[in-house]
C-alpha cells in the first residue's frame, strides 16, 4: 500500500514516461500534439486515459451539463459508430448516461485494459502498449469526423 504522496509520484512518473515516449509521434494532420491532454476543439468533450491499480481505460466523454445536448451528441456520434469501430479495430463500450465518480451524467464511450497496475512498474509496458495505439486511433478518427461535430462548440 502506498501513501497518498508515494502513489502521486508513480502516477507522475508513469504519466511523464508516457508523455515523453509520445512526444514524436505526430498527429493525423502531422501536428504536435499533446497527447495526455488532448484537445479535441469541442467544449466538455475530452479524450481520456486513466490507469490506477487495477486497470487502464481510454474513453471518449462529453460532459455537457444539459442532458439533451449530450443525447444529441450521443445520437450524432453513433452515426459514426462503425468508422468508430474499424478505427479502432475493437468494439468499445457506449454509454449514453454514465454517472461519474462526481454523480454526474456524460456520455462515454470506452475501452478498458484489466489486471495492469500504474502501480506496479512491470506493468507500465502493458499500459503503454494499450493506451498509444488507441488514442493514435482516436486522434486520426477524430481527424476525419470533428467537422461534423462543430456544432457542439
Amino acid at each position: 500500500m502506498y501513501s497518498r504522496e508515494e502513489a502521486s509520484q508513480i502516477r507522475q512518473a508513469f504519466w511523464t514516461a508516457f508523455g515523453k515516449y509520445m512526444s514524436p509521434q505526430l498527429s493525423a494532420d502531422g501536428l504536435k500534439v499533446n497527447w495526455i491532454n488532448y484537445k479535441t476543439g469541442i467544449r466538455n468533450l475530452f479524450f481520456k486515459m486513466d490507469t490506477d491499480n487495477r486497470s487502464a481505460t481510454i474513453m471518449v466523454e462529453f460532459a455537457h451539463p444539459d442532458a439533451e445536448i449530450r443525447e444529441l451528441f450521443y445520437e450524432q456520434f453513433l452515426q459514426f459508430k462503425r468508422l468508430f469501430t474499424d478505427q479502432m479495430q475493437e468494439e468499445w463500450d457506449w454509454q449514453p448516461d454514465h454517472m461519474d465518480i462526481y454523480s454526474k451524467y456524460t456520455v462515454r464511450i470506452s475501452y478498458t485494459l484489466h489486471k495492469a497496475s500504474i502501480f506496479n512498474r512491470d506493468d507500465w509496458p502493458a499500459l503503454i502498449s494499450f493506451l498509444k495505439p488507441r488514442i493514435i486511433a482516436l486522434d486520426e478518427f477524430w481527424s476525419t469526423a470533428q467537422y461534423s461535430f462543430e456544432i457542439f462548440k
